[in-house]
């Protein structure tokens, strides 16, 4: 029959590489028109023809559960089986990225946590973008390592459930498996370098040259400057003066903690003098007043006078 699995089959986990596929989904791909047309008689040579068709990645759909052909030729290399060479290639493959996708769903559902591991963690730094259709039939888009991702650490992918994957840090310490080192940890390893020899860079740069720390001492066999100069400029003044020109700490003190006091003096003498501006108004309106009075009174002996000698 031409849904049965090949006779030199191995069984994979124990059972039959076609029951990795549940009934359900698996009756439906028999049932299906790309199954009969597409995938009859196809042999591992073939397969690959028919990977690099491929334009979406997914499962089953709809309300009648449509498998997809990614998951088509996924049941039919669980069926023919081919060797791990073949799939080994398919993971290799950086031209057709369905292709790749394909080798690595097969390599999870089949391989070892080991093979797993080894094949599928490189394809991390894949960020080509990938669609996807889900069980609406609707297209989604999506990277070639989040896919591996999923395929890492999910239960079901591609409406298909994966085997129990033993975890990475067990095979460690058990010494079957190096640590991984991502990409992104050799790119900070070497930002960070780059920025230590910058600053060493900067360092030497700012470092003075010996010539320029020569310069800077002082030279014991030139004389020295004679201190008289300096006295008698201090000689020519007096003690008032020096005084005057020096400051008392005390009123320094003064003056630096209490900048407000010295605003509130100030605006307490102009109030002193406005308030004394009204008295020397008056005193002067008196003097006029005063200097008008003289004046009438010289006026009228003036006339008085006149009136007497006529």
């Amino acid at each position: 029959m031409a849904n049965r699995t090949v006779k030199d089959a191995h069984s994979i986990h124990g059972t039959n590489p076609q029951y990795l596929v549940e009934k359900i989904i698996r009756t439906r791909i028999y049932e299906s028109k790309y199954w009969k047309e597409e995938c009859f008689g196809l042999t591992a040579e073939l397969v690959v023809d028919k990977a690099m068709e491929l334009k979406y990645v997914g499962g089953v759909y709809g309300g009648n559960i449509k498998p997809t052909p990614f998951l088509c030729l996924t049941l039919k290399m669980l069926q023919i089986q081919p060797e791990k060479d073949i799939i080994v290639e398919f993971i290799k493959n950086e031209d057709f990225k369905y292709v790749r996708m394909l080798g690595a769903l097969y390599m999870r559902l089949t391989g070892t946590a080991i093979d797993c591991y080894k094949y599928l963690e490189p394809l991390y730094n894949d960020y080509r973008k990938i669609k996807s259709q889900n069980r609406n039939g609707e297209f989604e888009l999506m990277h070639v390592d989040e896919f591996i991702d999923e395929l890492l650490h999910e239960e079901r992918v591609c409406d298909i459930i994966l085997p129990r994957l033993q975890k990475r840090y067990v095979l460690e310490e058990a010494e079957q498996l190096e640590p991984r080192v991502s990409a992104l940890e050799e790119d900070m390893d070497d930002v960070e370098s780059s920025e230590e020899e910058e600053e060493e860079d900067e360092k030497l740069e700012r470092a003075p040259s010996p010539d320029h720390r020569r310069r800077g001492y002082r030279d014991l066999d030139k004389p020295r400057r004679s201190p008289a100069v300096r006295y008698r400029r201090s000689r020519s003044r007096s003690p008032r003066s020096f005084l005057s020109l020096s400051p008392s700490p005390r009123r320094e003190r003064h003056r630096s903690k209490s900048p407000r006091r010295h605003r509130s003096r100030s605006r307490e003498r102009r109030h002193r003098s406005r308030s004394k501006s009204p008295g020397i108004f008056v005193i002067y309106r008196l003097t006029l007043a005063s200097l008008y009075q003289q004046d009438i009174h010289s006026k009228k002996n003036l006339c008085h006078g006149i009136k007497k000698v006529a």
